[in-house]
């Protein structure tokens, strides 16, 4: 787990620390047949490093049914931070659409899921399934809270560093623009700066993409 953890934080992408994540999921826990994190935008559910299709379709299943654990743990609506279904077939009355569909159809047997979150936000819910009911275990439990805080911190920190390094190159693809403006027409990095702040309000366009307009052809239109 200790070597998971440094492995995480020296990915190279969000994706790559996504993929991680899910793979050290099925080798770390006991049980742990399949493996994806669920990301909520309002009702649209995002399936993130599935390492199987059972996940990527319980994922779409239950954003069509609007119900189901792995939904509802990413949206916070259950009240907690992990949850346990020892058996799919028991669970019937609290999804009674999602349950019978997931068991019958994708074979699920049992599941767990840990919300990925840090102290200013939460991310979204690593999921894990197992094909056998009863798979997972209180150790089972305790590896996936384990993997699942590593996670989150990791997740954090590669989205930060992603989000540093597009920062970055947008500013240089601006001050390009700006120099290719001041340029052409002898104007000042004000003026230049202006004619881009304008040019994307006007047209509702990025301020980057005009930038890079501006470096390809010269002119942002």
């Amino acid at each position: 787990m200790a070597s998971m953890a440094r492995d995480l934080l020296a990915q190279e992408s969000v994706n790559a620390t996504l993929e991680r994540i899910t793979s050290s999921a099925t080798e770390l826990v006991h049980g742990c047949d399949a493996a994806g994190i669920l990301v909520l935008d309002g009702k649209q559910v995002h399936s993130l490093a599935p390492t199987s299709e059972m996940v990527t379709y319980s994922d779409r299943l239950q954003e069509r049914l609007g119900e189901g654990p792995c939904f509802e743990a990413a949206r916070g609506s259950l009240g907690e931070r992990v949850f346990r279904i020892a058996d799919l077939t028991s669970e019937v009355q609290r999804w009674p659409a999602f349950a019978p569909q997931a068991h019958e159809a994708l074979g699920v047997g049992s599941m767990m899921g840990f919300l990925l979150f840090t102290t200013d936000e939460d991310f979204g819910a690593l999921n894990l399934y197992s094909r056998k009911p009863g798979a997972f275990t209180d150790a089972s439990e305790l590896a996936g809270w384990l993997l699942a805080s590593h996670a989150a911190v990791a997740f954090s920190s590669a989205r930060t560093h992603a989000q540093m390094a597009q920062a970055l190159a947008t500013r240089h693809t601006i001050g390009e623009a700006m120099g290719i403006l001041m340029g052409r027409h002898h104007i000042t990095e004000e003026q230049a700066f202006d004619i881009l702040r304008r040019f994307s309000q006007e047209n509702n366009i990025k301020l980057r993409e005009v930038a890079s307009r501006v470096c390809e052809h010269g002119d942002p239109s």
